[in-house]
């Protein structure tokens, strides 16, 4: 058996800080980019019996993981252990790809058989990622086309362009996982029910891999696609205990269910809400920076804290600004986009002034007002999400002659300034979560 599920990249194109707050939302596009995992079934010899995951992304260097698994005492679920492996394998553990094997293999023993390993057969899952997500150079192995290149990196040492990698990769494993493994009358992607679950269940385990309980927007985006986002309330996880912990197991299938008034999710996602006019595309430009995005929001909600009254009135006007954007795009005024993205980054610049964190950095500002000036076509553009070095978003005219002139001015702003500016090929994606064809993948499985 084999099977492969995708999830897409995000670009938090309104709404950088104000998304970690209820009473705030998040304008978040799901992009084409798209981190794909194909399971397959591991044929043992006959009268043998092995529990063993293999994950591995073979476009990176020794990127591949090797667990045993077992159901921990006291109801603490499965807890997975890394193996030593071949000359392929990564002594260095991955704990986004740990903690959503942990997560997700312990929802469904109890989904399935109520806390047996019985229906845990042995699988390889095999992780293909879109070039976007990373500027590392490439080796020039590619697939047919060019859409999965491979690297002359290990996977820690590769650079990210800021697609959010880890919250597609931890959604799609997930999603892989219950896919594999669970029959579809008890788990089925396509439905709004499957979706409700993989959500739920990619949150929690992606807010315990990074240690903290963050927005939640962009495991919303790799799930749903482009919405409209009001992020769950932080207390519906606070419960949880460890993986393999005591009362585990039933607490995290209480949660992902979320069927009792303690864990009912309160997250908000409109997809109604967000669209495109007809003719414009949100494009992404990568600058090969990258940002310490932890320090800057902490520096940010220290300011807030500092500064309370003044911090609301600036949220509460910037949330009014990125509310009109939503409705300038949704009902098609190309004329109005510039405006409301002026409008945005001006606060987005006082934001980062009075707290003392570059959102809006002077080297993307001047790029950003260089491409709209310079270049026709380019409606306007944001440093999106919490700001600082990471891929620049545009929205621009969808045809062939608007990229060839993006395309050709980033390459003289890098000759110029000396830096490493390109048009990145994603663009933004509607959808989110789904089952692919896997004759896409041929040459890597």
């Amino acid at each position: 058996m084999a099977l492969a599920v995708s999830a897409p990249g995000k670009v938090l194109l309104a709404g950088g800080y104000l998304v970690l707050d209820r009473n705030y939302t998040g304008l978040v596009f799901g992009l084409s980019a798209r981190i794909n995992v194909i399971s397959k079934d591991i044929q043992a010899s006959p009268g043998v019996h092995i529990n063993e995951i293999i994950v591995k992304s073979p476009q990176f260097l020794k990127a591949e993981w090797r667990y045993g698994y077992h159901l921990a005492d006291e109801d603490g679920g499965i807890k997975t252990i890394q193996l030593q492996g071949g000359a392929a394998a990564s002594a260095k553990g991955n704990p986004f790809v740990e903690t959503t094997l942990n997560y997700a293999l312990t929802y469904i023993t109890r989904r399935a058989a109520y806390g047996t390993t019985q229906t845990l057969k042995p699988v390889t899952l095999t992780i293909l990622a879109d070039n976007d997500y990373y500027s590392s150079p490439s080796t020039g192995k590619t697939s047919s086309g060019s859409r999965f290149a491979g690297y002359s990196t290990t996977l820690e040492d590769a650079h990210k362009t800021g697609l959010g990698s880890s919250a597609a990769l931890v959604t799609a494993l997930t999603a892989s996982l219950l896919s594999h493994y669970l029959d579809p009358s008890l788990f089925d992607l396509a439905t709004n029910e499957g979706k409700r679950i993989l959500h739920n269940l990619a949150q929690a385990a992606h807010c315990a891999a990074q240690g903290k309980v963050g927005s939640g927007f962009d495991v919303a985006a790799a799930v749903y696609g482009s919405s409209h986002y009001r992020r769950f309330s932080p207390s519906i996880l606070s419960s949880l205990p460890e993986a393999g912990k005591p009362g585990f197991s039933a607490k995290l299938f209480s949660v992902v269910n979320g069927k009792d008034t303690e864990s009912q999710w309160d997250t908000e996602v409109v997809k109604d809400a967000v669209s495109l006019p007809k003719g414009v595309a949100v494009r992404m430009c990568d600058v090969d920076c990258g940002s310490q995005t932890v320090g800057m929001v902490k520096q940010v909600l220290a300011w807030r804290a500092a500064q309370p009254q003044a911090a609301k009135e600036l949220w509460d006007e910037l949330q009014r600004r990125n509310e009109k954007l939503a409705s300038v795009l949704k009902e098609g005024k190309t004329e109005e986009i510039r405006p409301a993205v002026h409008g945005i980054r001006e606060l987005v610049r006082k934001m980062g002034t009075e707290s003392g964190v570059p959102i809006e950095p002077d080297s993307q500002k001047e790029l950003l007002d260089a491409l709209e000036e310079g270049v026709e076509g380019v409606y306007g553009g944001v440093v999106p999400g919490a700001g600082g070095y990471d891929a620049l978003a545009l929205l621009v005219r969808d045809d062939e002659e608007t990229t060839k002139r993006l395309e050709e001015f980033l390459r003289g702003w890098s000759e110029r300034k000396g830096g490493k500016v390109r048009l990145m090929e994603v663009s933004g994606e509607m959808e989110g979560a789904r089952k692919e064809n896997l004759l896409k993948y041929q040459g890597w499985v």
